[in-house]
């Protein structure tokens, strides 16, 4: 038993333990937090890139985001360059059901007034 012990094969399956343990395992939750993150990205999301662009979605697709970085800038990236989530808010309608709406608040000011 003493020779086993002694031998290079325990000290290499613990070697083989502790990487797993430090190193793998850490990196597959890291890489499935990142997958939960990307799967729930929605419109008006506010997103930081890994390149440290900032920006609001404006379109999510399945390979690629729209990001409105500026007063009618629009860029689209990979869905997979998204480090993190800044600010989630609920999606944001679509163009025709924002004048919709403000067309609704107008006339309930109306009949206020």
């Amino acid at each position: 038993m003493q020779e086993f012990l002694q031998s290079p094969i325990p000290m290499l399956v613990l070697m083989g333990l502790v990487f797993y343990f430090l190193l793998i395992r850490p990196q597959q939750k890291r890489m499935k937090e990142h997958k939960e993150l990307i799967g729930g990205l929605k419109r008006g999301d506010e997103v930081i890139t890994q390149g440290g662009m900032i920006g609001k979605i404006a379109k999510v697709s399945d390979e690629e985001v729209t990001l409105d970085i500026g007063e009618g800038v629009k860029v689209r990236i990979v869905r997979s360059t998204i480090a993190d989530v800044k600010g989630r808010t609920a999606p944001k309608p679509a163009n025709d059901a924002k004048s919709d709406t403000k067309k609704d608040a107008k006339k309930d000011d109306k009949e206020i007034g």
